[in-house]
């Protein structure tokens, strides 16, 4: 239920590089929205009570679990749902796992680092709406932290976002990110500056 734009940018060896805010020719990658509910149950879910322990047990299915948490999914591994980021969130990206994202410290290797988490307002009904109002909560925030960084440590951007499916049940969480190198090879390998 995720959408995910990409803008890459790449230095190509040259000298007097332009920063990803100040590129003009960024390469962008169709995102591809996943329309399936992840499998894995989020980490932040509210706890569930236990059964009352007076419940007579002729009313339970026998072997039933003396407490509900048990019955659901634990998640996998430190993989989340892109709009469970916060803003300082380092992460790497699975092009097979649209939406999702592998949470990593800041300080090994990992693909992008979220520099703002937005909100979106109003009516969308297209992807293609949602993609330019998330580009536009994202763009001023993501110029300004990419101004801060060393020369060529950040080469593109990343923004999150929901499909119109999943903006319709309610997920109106933009996860805007700078990346070393989008699709490429190259990690940030600390905290963003």
């Amino acid at each position: 239920m995720a959408a995910v734009v990409l803008v890459a940018t790449s230095d190509n060896g040259s000298s007097g590089e332009k920063s990803p805010a100040e590129s003009s020719g960024a390469a962008e990658r169709t995102p591809t929205p996943s329309l399936s509910i992840p499998p894995e149950v989020p980490s932040r879910l509210p706890s569930l009570p236990s059964l009352p322990s007076d419940v007579p047990s002729d009313l339970l299915p026998s072997g039933a679990p003396s407490d509900l948490e048990s019955l659901l999914p634990s998640p996998a591994g430190d993989e989340v749902p892109y709009y469970m980021l916060k803003a300082g969130d380092c992460f790497n990206t699975d092009d097979s796992r649209p939406g999702q994202a592998t949470k990593r410290s800041c300080r090994t290797a990992h693909d992008a680092e979220v520099v703002k988490m937005a909100e979106l307002e109003g009516t969308y009904k297209t992807d293609a709406a949602l993609k330019k109002a998330a580009s536009a909560l994202c763009e001023k925030p993501l110029q300004a932290k990419a101004a801060k960084q060393p020369a060529g440590s950040v080469r593109g951007t990343l923004v999150q976002y929901p499909d119109p499916t999943g903006f319709g049940l309610g997920i109106d969480s933009v996860a805007c990110s700078l990346a070393a190198d989008v699709g490429g090879n190259r990690k940030l390998t600390k905290p963003l500056a």
